[in-house]
């Protein structure tokens, strides 16, 4: 599984080469290190973890699973930041973009998770990806409630 995740986020980085991401294979391995034996990978992409495009020394890899989304970010010296969304807890997601960089805000009910410093050209194919997931999940959801 670290490959595939590390390769699609290389692939991500590759394709919107303006993207601002460093350390991507140490940011998959921490993701692929908590994905679980019968969770699928879906997508992955990757950015800077932050509001400001100043803080280019804050990469992440973000990826959606059949179950939630992750955000990933191995520290330099020692550990890790991981956040996991499971659909229940998805709000809402807006899409920045600006000169050069685009930013996506992906708002659940106790934080705001912001990955900034993509490339514009980037944004359309995250925020479809991430659009569609969300509505496919939180459908089974509320289907599962009732």
């Amino acid at each position: 599984m670290k490959n595939k995740v590390y390769k699609l986020a290389v692939r991500f980085k590759k394709k919107y080469f303006g993207t601002i991401a460093f350390r991507i294979r140490a940011h998959s391995e921490v993701i692929a290190d908590h994905i679980n034996p019968d969770e699928k990978l879906l997508y992955v992409f990757c950015g800077q973890k932050g509001y400001s495009n100043r803080e280019i020394f804050s990469s992440c890899v973000v990826a959606l699973t059949n179950e939630r989304i992750m955000v990933a970010t191995k520290r330099v010296l020692w550990g890790y930041f991981l956040t996991s969304v499971t659909p229940d807890l998805f709000n809402d997601l807006k899409v920045q973009s600006g000169l050069i960089f685009g930013k996506v805000i992906i708002d659940t009910a106790k934080e705001k998770i912001i990955i900034s410093n993509l490339a514009n050209g980037s944004l359309r194919e995250v925020e479809t990806a991430i659009s569609t997931y969300m509505h496919k999940e939180k459908e089974k959801f509320k289907n599962e409630k009732k």
